[in-house]
Protein backbone atom coordinates (compact mmCIF):
# COMPACT_ATOMS: atom_id res chain seq x y z
CA UNK A 1 0.00 0.00 0.00
CA UNK A 2 2.93 2.25 -1.10
CA UNK A 3 0.52 5.03 -1.76
CA UNK A 4 -0.86 5.42 2.00
CA UNK A 5 0.03 8.43 2.88
CA UNK A 6 -1.04 10.57 -0.25
CA UNK A 7 -4.53 8.71 -1.21
CA UNK A 8 -7.71 9.29 0.58
CA UNK A 9 -8.06 7.45 3.78
CA UNK A 10 -10.76 6.69 6.74
CA UNK A 11 -10.37 5.64 10.40
CA UNK A 12 -13.11 4.13 11.50
CA UNK A 13 -14.53 3.41 15.22
CA UNK A 14 -17.20 1.47 17.41
CA UNK A 15 -18.23 2.28 21.01
CA UNK A 16 -19.90 -0.34 22.24
CA UNK A 17 -22.30 -2.25 24.86
CA UNK A 18 -19.79 -5.01 25.27
CA UNK A 19 -16.10 -6.49 24.78
CA UNK A 20 -17.50 -9.53 23.18
CA UNK A 21 -18.34 -9.03 19.58
CA UNK A 22 -20.59 -11.52 19.03
CA UNK A 23 -22.93 -9.77 21.77
CA UNK A 24 -22.16 -6.05 21.52
CA UNK A 25 -24.37 -3.08 20.78
CA UNK A 26 -22.56 0.02 18.92
CA UNK A 27 -23.89 2.73 20.98
CA UNK A 28 -21.42 5.37 18.86
CA UNK A 29 -19.89 4.99 15.70
CA UNK A 30 -17.75 7.73 13.61
CA UNK A 31 -15.74 7.73 10.54
CA UNK A 32 -13.31 10.16 9.76
CA UNK A 33 -11.67 11.18 5.96
CA UNK A 34 -7.60 12.50 5.19
CA UNK A 35 -5.96 13.17 2.88
CA UNK A 36 -6.43 12.97 -1.11
CA UNK A 37 -7.46 16.09 -2.76
CA UNK A 38 -10.65 16.64 -0.53
CA UNK A 39 -10.97 18.19 2.71
CA UNK A 40 -10.76 16.22 5.93
CA UNK A 41 -14.29 15.69 7.13
CA UNK A 42 -15.98 13.35 9.97
CA UNK A 43 -19.35 11.82 10.66
CA UNK A 44 -20.44 10.80 13.39
CA UNK A 45 -23.58 8.59 14.86
CA UNK A 46 -25.40 8.30 18.45
CA UNK A 47 -27.39 5.15 18.42
CA UNK A 48 -30.26 3.65 20.82
CA UNK A 49 -28.54 -0.09 21.31
CA UNK A 50 -32.49 -1.36 22.53
CA UNK A 51 -30.62 -3.03 25.51
CA UNK A 52 -29.06 -1.81 29.04
CA UNK A 53 -25.66 0.04 28.46
CA UNK A 54 -23.77 -1.19 31.10
CA UNK A 55 -22.22 1.36 33.87
CA UNK A 56 -18.84 -0.12 33.20
CA UNK A 57 -19.06 0.52 29.27
CA UNK A 58 -20.66 4.34 30.39
CA UNK A 59 -17.65 5.07 32.28
CA UNK A 60 -15.41 4.43 29.01
CA UNK A 61 -17.82 6.27 26.28
CA UNK A 62 -19.79 8.44 28.21
CA UNK A 63 -23.17 7.38 27.21
CA UNK A 64 -26.02 6.34 29.71
CA UNK A 65 -29.21 4.86 28.80
CA UNK A 66 -31.07 8.28 29.42
CA UNK A 67 -29.20 10.10 26.84
CA UNK A 68 -28.84 7.07 24.12
CA UNK A 69 -33.08 6.93 24.60
CA UNK A 70 -33.42 10.24 24.00
CA UNK A 71 -30.99 11.65 21.51
CA UNK A 72 -29.83 8.27 19.85
CA UNK A 73 -30.67 6.94 16.51
CA UNK A 74 -32.93 3.76 15.62
CA UNK A 75 -30.39 1.25 15.65
CA UNK A 76 -31.29 -0.70 11.40
CA UNK A 77 -31.16 2.91 10.42
CA UNK A 78 -27.66 4.04 12.04
CA UNK A 79 -26.12 0.68 11.03
CA UNK A 80 -27.46 1.42 7.68
CA UNK A 81 -25.94 4.49 7.15
CA UNK A 82 -22.71 3.21 8.28
CA UNK A 83 -22.50 0.10 6.62
CA UNK A 84 -23.50 2.26 2.89
CA UNK A 85 -20.99 4.82 3.57
CA UNK A 86 -18.03 1.79 4.33
CA UNK A 87 -18.91 0.16 1.58
CA UNK A 88 -18.66 2.92 -1.24
CA UNK A 89 -15.20 3.63 0.82
CA UNK A 90 -14.24 0.35 0.25
CA UNK A 91 -15.28 0.33 -4.03
CA UNK A 92 -13.55 3.12 -4.36
CA UNK A 93 -10.34 1.43 -2.73
CA UNK A 94 -9.68 3.45 0.02
CA UNK A 95 -8.27 2.02 3.07
CA UNK A 96 -10.47 1.64 6.01
CA UNK A 97 -8.46 2.09 9.58
CA UNK A 98 -9.24 0.39 13.16
CA UNK A 99 -7.30 -0.02 15.27
CA UNK A 100 -8.04 -3.47 16.48
CA UNK A 101 -9.91 -4.10 13.65
CA UNK A 102 -11.12 -7.57 14.31
CA UNK A 103 -13.06 -6.19 17.06
CA UNK A 104 -15.01 -3.18 15.12
CA UNK A 105 -15.00 -5.22 12.33
CA UNK A 106 -17.40 -8.04 13.84
CA UNK A 107 -19.39 -6.12 15.84
CA UNK A 108 -20.50 -4.40 12.98
CA UNK A 109 -21.14 -7.55 11.53
CA UNK A 110 -23.08 -8.93 13.94
CA UNK A 111 -25.02 -5.80 14.27
CA UNK A 112 -26.08 -5.79 10.71
CA UNK A 113 -27.34 -9.68 11.15
CA UNK A 114 -29.03 -8.68 14.10
CA UNK A 115 -30.87 -6.46 12.36
CA UNK A 116 -31.89 -7.86 9.32
CA UNK A 117 -29.34 -6.15 7.27
CA UNK A 118 -26.77 -6.75 4.40
CA UNK A 119 -23.46 -8.04 5.94
CA UNK A 120 -20.28 -6.11 5.01
CA UNK A 121 -19.31 -9.75 2.85
CA UNK A 122 -23.09 -9.58 1.45
CA UNK A 123 -22.19 -5.79 0.17
CA UNK A 124 -18.44 -6.46 -0.58
CA UNK A 125 -17.69 -9.87 -0.67
CA UNK A 126 -14.38 -11.19 1.69
CA UNK A 127 -11.80 -9.83 0.51
CA UNK A 128 -9.35 -9.12 -0.10
CA UNK A 129 -10.22 -5.76 1.35
CA UNK A 130 -8.69 -2.34 2.07
CA UNK A 131 -8.61 -3.10 5.71
CA UNK A 132 -5.62 -1.68 7.82
CA UNK A 133 -5.36 -1.97 11.68
CA UNK A 134 -2.85 -0.58 13.28
CA UNK A 135 -2.71 -2.90 16.07
CA UNK A 136 -1.86 -5.89 14.07
CA UNK A 137 0.88 -3.80 12.26
CA UNK A 138 2.28 -2.57 16.07
CA UNK A 139 2.39 -5.80 16.98
CA UNK A 140 4.42 -6.81 13.25
CA UNK A 141 6.73 -4.65 13.63
CA UNK A 142 7.37 -3.22 17.05
CA UNK A 143 7.37 -6.87 18.67
CA UNK A 144 9.15 -5.90 22.40
CA UNK A 145 7.05 -3.84 23.41
CA UNK A 146 7.26 -4.34 27.21
CA UNK A 147 4.59 -3.42 29.93
CA UNK A 148 1.18 -4.65 30.47
CA UNK A 149 -1.75 -2.68 28.85
CA UNK A 150 1.16 -1.35 26.43
CA UNK A 151 -0.53 -3.06 23.62
CA UNK A 152 -3.52 -0.72 24.22
CA UNK A 153 -4.55 2.04 21.63
CA UNK A 154 -3.87 5.35 24.10
CA UNK A 155 -0.42 4.25 24.93
CA UNK A 156 0.02 2.82 21.54
CA UNK A 157 -0.80 6.22 20.19
CA UNK A 158 1.67 8.06 22.67
CA UNK A 159 4.00 5.40 21.23
CA UNK A 160 3.64 7.20 17.47
CA UNK A 161 3.66 10.41 19.07
CA UNK A 162 0.01 10.95 18.69
CA UNK A 163 -2.01 12.98 21.58
CA UNK A 164 -5.51 13.37 22.92
CA UNK A 165 -7.56 14.26 25.53
CA UNK A 166 -10.79 13.27 24.93
CA UNK A 167 -9.53 9.38 24.67
CA UNK A 168 -12.56 7.13 24.16
CA UNK A 169 -15.26 8.97 22.04
CA UNK A 170 -15.69 7.35 18.43
CA UNK A 171 -14.35 10.42 16.44
CA UNK A 172 -11.34 10.28 18.95
CA UNK A 173 -10.62 6.71 18.40
CA UNK A 174 -10.95 6.40 15.14
CA UNK A 175 -8.55 9.67 14.11
CA UNK A 176 -6.21 8.36 16.50
CA UNK A 177 -6.00 4.92 14.59
CA UNK A 178 -5.54 6.69 11.60
CA UNK A 179 -3.05 8.56 12.55
CA UNK A 180 -1.28 5.92 14.36
CA UNK A 181 -1.52 4.26 10.92
CA UNK A 182 0.07 7.45 9.01
CA UNK A 183 2.85 7.18 11.49
CA UNK A 184 3.59 3.60 11.26
CA UNK A 185 3.71 3.94 6.91
CA UNK A 186 6.26 6.66 7.50
CA UNK A 187 8.29 4.69 10.32
CA UNK A 188 8.35 1.35 8.69
CA UNK A 189 9.21 1.44 4.72
CA UNK A 190 8.73 -2.14 4.36
CA UNK A 191 4.52 -1.48 4.68
CA UNK A 192 4.98 0.53 1.40
CA UNK A 193 5.54 -2.59 -0.31
CA UNK A 194 2.56 -4.09 0.06
CA UNK A 195 -0.39 -3.63 -2.19
CA UNK A 196 -4.00 -3.52 -0.55
CA UNK A 197 -4.34 -7.50 -1.67
CA UNK A 198 -1.20 -8.69 -0.33
CA UNK A 199 -1.37 -6.28 3.25
CA UNK A 200 -5.09 -7.76 3.98
CA UNK A 201 -3.03 -11.27 3.47
CA UNK A 202 -0.27 -10.01 5.83
CA UNK A 203 -2.23 -8.52 8.53
CA UNK A 204 -4.73 -12.27 8.57
CA UNK A 205 -1.58 -14.29 9.03
CA UNK A 206 0.21 -11.58 11.12
CA UNK A 207 -3.08 -11.38 13.55
CA UNK A 208 -2.98 -15.60 13.28
CA UNK A 209 0.76 -15.80 14.49
CA UNK A 210 0.05 -13.46 17.23
CA UNK A 211 -2.55 -15.03 18.36
CA UNK A 212 -1.36 -18.21 18.58
CA UNK A 213 1.81 -17.03 20.51
CA UNK A 214 -0.57 -15.01 23.00
CA UNK A 215 -2.26 -18.48 23.59
CA UNK A 216 0.95 -20.20 24.48
CA UNK A 217 1.49 -17.66 26.44
CA UNK A 218 -1.32 -17.91 28.66
CA UNK A 219 -1.68 -22.01 28.02
CA UNK A 220 2.66 -22.30 29.40
CA UNK A 221 3.59 -19.19 31.20
CA UNK A 222 0.99 -17.32 33.05
CA UNK A 223 0.00 -17.30 36.38
CA UNK A 224 -3.66 -18.44 37.51
CA UNK A 225 -4.06 -14.86 38.46
CA UNK A 226 -2.78 -13.90 35.14
CA UNK A 227 -5.92 -15.86 33.35
CA UNK A 228 -3.20 -19.15 32.79
CA UNK A 229 -4.77 -22.35 32.31
CA UNK A 230 -3.26 -25.15 29.70
CA UNK A 231 -6.63 -25.08 28.14
CA UNK A 232 -6.57 -21.45 27.10
CA UNK A 233 -8.56 -20.74 23.52
CA UNK A 234 -7.59 -17.35 21.75
CA UNK A 235 -9.26 -16.86 18.32
CA UNK A 236 -7.25 -15.55 15.79
CA UNK A 237 -9.52 -14.60 13.22
CA UNK A 238 -9.45 -11.44 11.45
CA UNK A 239 -10.83 -9.39 10.43
CA UNK A 240 -14.57 -11.71 11.43
CA UNK A 241 -14.35 -13.81 14.70
CA UNK A 242 -16.83 -16.29 14.36
CA UNK A 243 -19.69 -16.51 16.49
CA UNK A 244 -18.54 -19.24 18.74
CA UNK A 245 -15.37 -17.20 19.61
CA UNK A 246 -15.44 -14.21 21.71
CA UNK A 247 -12.12 -13.60 20.90
CA UNK A 248 -10.06 -13.72 22.58
CA UNK A 249 -7.26 -11.25 24.60
CA UNK A 250 -5.89 -9.02 22.52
Amino acid sequence: MSAFLTVRRIGWDTETTAPDPTEARIVTAALVARGGASPDNAQAWLINPGVPIPPETTEIHGIDDARAQSEGQDPKTALEEIATTMAHAIAYGIPLVAFNTSYDWSVLHYELTRHGLATMYDRVGPGPLPLVDPHVIDKQCDKYVKGTGMRKLQPTAERYGVEFTDWHTAEADALAALLIAEAQFARYPQLQAYGPQQLFAAQRAWRAEQQAGLQQWFRTKATPEQGGDPNKVIDGSWPLIPPQQNGGAS
